[in-house]
């Protein structure tokens, strides 16, 4: 009997052992390949997106082991990378399922968004879904099945609603400027999508701005939160806020010279209604300001234009309501102009976080006059009295070429640099930025050389195909 025992107690030791060993197994492979996964993630950043360094703020994202997180940090400081590295460290191998959804609450953060993860998730299927894209389009976009999907959240319900993505078994949810998805306008959108994740395991929720309270229905109980907002290396160590009096109520004529006198650099001049937006860029297109405008009522072709051209140096000057302050996928602006005073701390935290990005700086310039009340949030270091006059005014540096092909006609970024300098007999050293859509292309050239090439390559074909090439105004 005692034998018996001594027998069923060895197996009992054997059977408590041999599970020790597979579970520590199991933590050392898995540690192993989050450890892989955490290399490859950290040299496709480097390699794809030319940063050799994380900030402390992505650095804490991908080494947080929890399963729910807030990341808050200034805008421009890099928290796309961030919440797309922790996203990346947890997805599975592609398997044909839909593992993430980021959502964001415009058109223009998703595609931002999305050209990120695409970078990072190398062998991952990444689809974005917004609206005033073809619905027929993202449809045949969803088969097969992505892995990720980056969408606004009411495209995202419709697609939903149409059974054309199911997420009960999706793990991943992102909130990308959260505060802004979970907003009364988008609060019962978001409510119907939640309730289709049961299977919810990971949320990360991001923003420059925190929210009091989160919804009940987003069952987020226990959080590490990750914040970078006070951070000493903070954007605003980077800025000069600068006050710029206007002798009138009606501020035209002083943003007019305080344009004029600004050193060249890409400026957003932002302002608070659509008629605003309207009235002043028509008058400082009058007075013959490389200039670009933005707002709601412009259609999504329209305002994807009006970025490009800003961003390729086309119109180095965008005129723009606060659709733009949230977002907007811009390089290097140099200056950011309050025409209107922002309407909100909130307000004034976005806009000026479209300069001073990253480790770069900015200036912001405050067009105040005798009608106007500063709030108290804004400081300034200092003030200015513009001249109307630079030694290195802002201009137009590129002209932009428009082609009627794109990706669906299988053209790509160097099928149109190719088409330029060979057919259209330039160094490649003059093709700026080039950005291809499903069914258009756009590349910067050189102003002095724009007709002569849109008159050469018109008689050539691109891939064997005839296109049409002119330059957009």
């Amino acid at each position: 009997m005692s034998m018996i025992n001594l027998d069923a107690n060895h197996l009992a030791n054997f059977v408590a052992i041999s599970k020790w060993i597979i579970v520590s197994i199991y933590v050392i492979l898995s540690r192993n390949q989050k450890n892989m996964k955490y290399q490859e993630i950290i040299e496709n950043i480097r390699t794809r997106m030319g940063i050799d360094t994380l900030n402390p703020m992505q650095e804490a994202a991908m080494a947080s082991r929890a399963s729910d997180m807030m990341i808050l940090s200034p805008t421009g400081s890099g928290k796309t990378i961030a919440f797309a590295s922790a996203m990346m460290l947890s997805l599975q191998t592609p398997a044909a399922k839909l593992q993430g959804v980021v959502i964001a609450p415009s058109r223009e953060l998703v595609m931002q968004i999305y050209r990120v993860v695409r970078e990072l998730a190398v062998g991952y299927k990444v689809v974005a879904l917004y609206g005033g894209h073809s619905m027929l389009d993202e449809k045949n976009s969803l088969t097969p099945v992505p892995d990720i999907i980056v969408a606004t959240p009411g495209r995202l319900l419709d697609h939903i609603e149409r059974k054309q993505i199911d997420l009960y078994t999706t793990g991943i949810l992102v909130l990308d400027e959260y505060d802004k998805s979970l907003e009364l306008g988008f609060h019962d959108e978001m409510k119907k999508i939640i309730r289709t994740m049961p299977n919810r395991a990971s949320t990360i929720l991001t923003s420059a701005t925190r929210l009091n309270e989160l919804p009940g229905f987003m069952k987020l109980d226990k959080m590490e939160i990750i914040n970078y907002l006070n951070n000493a290396d903070a954007p605003r160590s980077r800025m000069q806020i600068v006050d710029v009096e206007s002798p009138s109520r009606d501020k035209l004529e002083t943003l007019t010279d305080l344009l004029h006198s600004l050193p060249d650099g890409r400026v957003i001049v932002f302002v608070n209604h659509r008629e605003s937006a309207d009235r002043v860029y028509r008058h400082l297109h009058d007075a013959g300001l490389p200039v670009g405008i933005y707002h709601g009522a412009l259609d999504q072709n329209d305002r994807e234009k009006a970025v490009d051209l800003l961003n390729n140096g086309s119109t180095p000057i965008l005129v723009s309501t606060d659709l733009g302050a949230r977002g907007l996928d811009i390089d290097s602006v140099s200056g950011i102009v309050h025409y209107h005073m922002p309407l909100s701390q909130e307000v004034w935290t976005h806009r000026n976080g479209r300069t001073a990005r990253v480790d770069s700086t900015g200036t912001i310039y405050v067009i105040s006059s005798e009608a106007d009340t500063i709030p108290d949030y804004i400081v300034f270091d200092r003030s200015y009295s513009p001249t109307g006059h630079s030694d290195n005014p802002i201009h137009a540096s590129s002209a932009t070429l428009y082609f009627n092909a794109g990706k669906k006609e299988k053209i790509s970024r160097g099928d149109i640099a190719g088409y330029i300098i060979k057919q259209g007999g330039v160094d490649a050293n003059m093709v700026g930025r080039i950005v291809v859509r499903d069914h258009s292309a756009i590349a910067a050239v050189p102003v002095d050389d724009a007709d002569g090439l849109v008159r050469r390559l018109s008689s050539q074909k691109l891939k064997g195909k005839k296109v049409r090439v002119s330059i957009i105004s």
